[in-house]
């Protein structure tokens, strides 16, 4: 059995391919059923989010499950494996816990020691355990990376200044537009994206602040919370006429805002330019509106550029989160191998309790003539001849759990007693 993780994220993919990949939250039971029920693959969970779309499984055997989740993952974008296949990345045991405790702590992210990922980690691997498709192993393992990405912002200052992709987008709109004092805007969106967008908008001072989104409740509630508006999806086209910048980021698996929307709205605000910025993946906004006059469109690959620039203080600290990690997954190895030398040895004692107590039994006629203190000081004896035998074995094996020694030794028991 093998940990894998098999994946793409913003870095090894072009945006429109990655939004492709997306497995958004009402897919998810559907997708962790299929990947579970592949031939070679024994558990799984599904981490999706606008950065990246990756599988862990535990696999049985490495190769067949690794196409196994090629082929589901060309099921998800309705693409042919080798249209993508080489912008995978692929992890496997000790390499894909390392990855999965550096997504936790935020360091392979956009911006990074951003803290919604590490939600995004916990909410990924509930859903698993909620449908059952995550067992012992990734239990163990997901587990484990959450307490990692807690010490790597408790212990670091990897998470200081701009920690999140809604506070880094609206950063980069005070940017381009010089100070987000007394501006109108609009967001679309009122998920945890679309609430970390208004929490920094409010923070910089906006004016007027609207809020759509699909579900009018939500909507209401959040706008209502920070003294804003609330939009009606169908009033969206008006209200966007009168703001100055557009910020989007909802879960939608499809474009909100096609560009003869973005057209209309423009042709009603002539010569006022209108700033959007689309943190949505997929999009919510038709790539096509960037060629619309007076329109300028940001996206994700905008945003990660914008949060490059100027991070070097928080990229001083990936080198004290990587001491952490190199720490924890030293303890995780041990763990995990202590977990996996535990059956052996419990087995180990099992056989020969079960020696004994045949041997007792084949006795019994001899020993029934003892009375019972010397019944039970016959029971003692052999107990501790048992226990005095099985110590120095039991001990050698859970001191060298992890190690090379460790699995000459455990294999060596196995065959020495065909356990």
């Amino acid at each position: 059995m093998s940990l894998v993780v098999i994946g793409l994220n913003h870095r090894t993919v072009p945006l429109d391919l990655l939004e492709r990949m997306t497995i958004d939250e009402s897919r998810l039971p559907k997708a962790l059923h299929d990947v579970a029920s592949r031939e070679f693959v024994s558990e799984a969970v599904v981490l999706s989010t606008c950065n990246r779309t990756e599988i862990y499984v535990l696999a049985e055997r490495f190769h067949p499950a690794y196409h196994d989740i090629r082929n589901f993952l060309s099921e998800v974008a309705y693409l042919p494996p080798e249209q993508f296949s080489d912008h995978l990345y692929v992890h496997y045991d000790d390499d894909a816990v390392h990855h999965l405790f550096a997504v936790a702590a935020g360091i392979d992210s956009a911006v990074v020691g951003e803290a919604e990922i590490l939600g995004q980690v916990r909410a990924a691997w509930e859903r698993a355990r909620d449908e059952g498709t995550s067992g012992a192993a990734l239990n163990m393992l997901f587990r484990h990376a959450l307490e990692v990405g807690k010490r790597a912002r408790s212990e670091t200052g990897i998470s200081r200044s701009i920690v999140s992709v809604s506070t880094a987008a609206v950063a980069m709109a005070a940017d381009r537009l010089g100070t987000l004092e007394g501006r109108r805007v609009l967001v679309l969106g009122a998920g945890d994206m679309g609430e970390g967008m208004v929490r920094a908008l409010v923070q910089r001072g906006v004016g007027d602040l609207f809020v759509a989104n699909r579900t009018w409740e939500r909507a209401l509630e959040l706008a209502t919370r920070v003294g804003g508006t609330a939009v009606r999806l169908a009033e969206l086209n008006e209200t966007l006429a009168s703001v100055d910048l557009l910020l989007t980021g909802t879960g939608a698996s499809s474009i909100m805002l096609e560009h003869g929307d973005l057209a209309r709205v423009m042709s009603a605000r002539p010569g006022r330019p209108l700033l959007v910025v689309d943190v949505a993946v997929p999009r919510d906004v038709d790539p096509g509106a960037a060629a619309l006059a007076g329109v300028t469109l940001l996206d994700m690959d905008d945003l990660r550029a914008f949060a490059s620039a100027g991070m070097a203080e928080r990229r001083r600290e990936v080198t004290a989160v990587e001491r952490i990690i190199a720490e924890e997954l030293e303890r995780f190895t041990a763990l995990s191998t202590a977990r996996e030398v535990a059956p052996l040895i419990a087995a180990l004692h099992d056989k020969a309790e079960a020696i004994r107590t045949t041997e007792l039994e084949r006795f019994s006629a001899r020993l029934a003539a003892l009375d019972p203190a010397a019944r039970e000081v016959v029971e003692a004896l052999t107990r501790g001849l048992v226990a005095k035998l099985l110590h120095e074995p039991t001990v050698g094996l859970r001191g060298a759990a992890g190690t090379p020694r460790g699995e000459r030794l455990a294999e060596a028991v196995r065959d020495l007693f065909d356990l």
